[in-house]
């Protein structure tokens, strides 16, 4: 009997370039986050480096582990896993509310290790509690995702220093504009591989035109090794805080519902539809990989969604494809040098492509809310109150001034907030009190397959 098209082999060549092709499309998703919260510490541009390129090898053996497999844990499905969105907003609060810039990443990490474990656990009970994360829920976190990630790519579009005389000048705006456009026209008027690499692209071109204005500095290439290794807790020992724990274990319990409605979609796109032990698998694979990815210096993992558009584009549906992307993943990781090309994109030109990357997100989570029957005015009344709720530390972060720093971790988090109030406000109006006919008041991924495999998905929330 023929192996199954997900298990299938292909020759060498066509695997390696449909896996590079993979990560192309997930490139620009895995270094964000890096690069949004070493900004936010201050990392002199070796050490966002390292950090960049410890989030690529993690997201490597991540992917290893969610295509390949061991013993009751991975999908075995075409998923690629790398740096999840859902983690930066609370992530940034955290580094805002350390005194000290240097524990960040350790209190970081040391949240990130007990959200995964403590996500490893509750795999197999989580993938039977899904019916409580409805669209109305995933679609307002995600909405938030992607709003609470828009300021920092407008920070970005004005240049690298506050402080700096030409922040928010006539050239740093231009720049960032002239390469939203050209991602906007790669867009629009190519097709295929092109098509989705069009933000990498984006970063490409709007880098080699902002070399005559002196904003690019190949400084970091030129200092960067060969060959490197992310040496386990480059940055410190983890540190073990209550708060940042409680801000990424929410963004765990995000991370796992958006893994969960992709592992549904993935599996009706390659037809094998993901079951209850599937799912559950899968979930052990994020979390493990999420666990484990701190000890090499890397942030919480997730399924990246973009991929899965890929996956149906081109009809290639095996999962050892994708794990040749991961092995990749792990090369880039352990060439410092290739790391290191990032650093030397100009902060305008990321803020330009940002706006595209960050605001896909929002757009997806309005996507979301599409299935979420907002028709009826209980659903209406839970988005507008999270979103509400979510929106705050945007819009007014001093709002939570006179509460405790501990407090402030997860309160400064529109999306920790904002996941919260949806979920307690769906509990409320859809569940308490209707017995077994919430149901017919809300779908939910666990009846959505279908929907899901049309409803394509930014990377933020993956």
């Amino acid at each position: 009997m023929a192996d199954h098209p997900v298990d299938e082999k292909l020759p060498a060549l066509k695997m390696a370039t449909t896996g590079l092709q993979h990560v192309a499309a997930m490139y620009a998703g895995v270094v964000a986050p890096p690069l949004i919260v070493g900004a936010a510490i201050g990392l002199t541009a070796t050490d966002l480096t390292f950090l960049t390129g410890a989030c690529l090898f993690t997201a490597g053996l991540a992917t290893f582990l969610q295509t390949l497999g061991i013993w009751k844990i991975g999908a075995r499905l075409p998923f690629v896993n790398g740096v999840t969105f859902a983690g930066v907003a609370p992530m940034t609060a955290i580094v805002a509310s350390t005194e000290d810039k240097s524990d960040a990443l350790p209190i970081i990490f040391g949240a990130v290790i007990v959200a995964g474990l403590l996500g490893f656990l509750a795999a197999p009970v989580f993938c039977k509690a899904i019916r409580f994360f409805p669209p109305v829920v995933t679609g307002t976190v995600i909405t938030l995702i992607g709003i609470s990630l828009l300021p920092v790519a407008f920070g970005w579009a004005q240049g690298p220093n506050p402080a700096a005389h030409d922040y928010g000048s006539a050239t740093n705006l231009g720049l960032a504009a002239i390469t939203l456009l050209i991602v906007l026209l790669l867009r629009r008027f190519t097709t295929g591989f092109v098509k989705q690499i069009a933000v990498l692209l984006g970063l490409v071109i709007g880098t080699l035109i902002a070399i005559p204005f002196g904003v690019t500095d190949f400084g970091p290439v030129a200092d960067a090794a060969v060959v490197g290794f992310p040496t386990p807790f480059h940055f410190g020992a983890p540190q073990f805080q209550l708060a940042a724990i409680i801000s990424m274990c929410v963004v765990m319990v995000v991370s796992m519902t958006e893994s969960t409605a992709d592992m549904l979609a993935l599996g009706e796109i390659v037809e094998r539809p993901a079951d209850e032990k599937t799912i559950a698998a899968g979930l052990r694979a994020d979390t493990l990989g999420s666990a484990v990815s701190p000890l090499f210096n890397g942030f919480m993992c997730s399924a990246f969604a973009q991929n899965i558009g890929l996956v149906a584009m081109t009809k290639i549906r095996s999962r050892y494809v994708v794990a040749a992307g991961g092995g990749f993943l792990v090369l880039m990781g352990l060439c410092p040098m290739a790391a290191s090309l990032i650093a030397v994109v100009p902060r305008p030109v990321l803020g330009g492509a940002g706006v595209v990357l960050f605001g896909s997100v929002a757009a997806s989570g309005i996507q979301t809310l599409v299935r979420a029957a907002l028709d009826k005015d209980n659903n209406v009344l839970i988005v507008a109150v999270s979103l509400a709720v979510g929106i705050i530390p945007i819009t007014a972060p001093e709002f939570y001034h006179a509460f405790p720093e501990t407090a402030r971790i997860v309160l400064d988090s529109g999306i920790s907030t904002g996941c919260v109030a949806a979920v307690l406000l769906n509990l409320v109006f859809n569940h308490l009190g209707r017995g077994g006919h919430d149901a017919h008041d809300v779908t939910h991924p666990m009846e959505a397959g279908e929907e899901l495999t049309n409803t394509p998905k930014a990377p933020a929330a993956s």
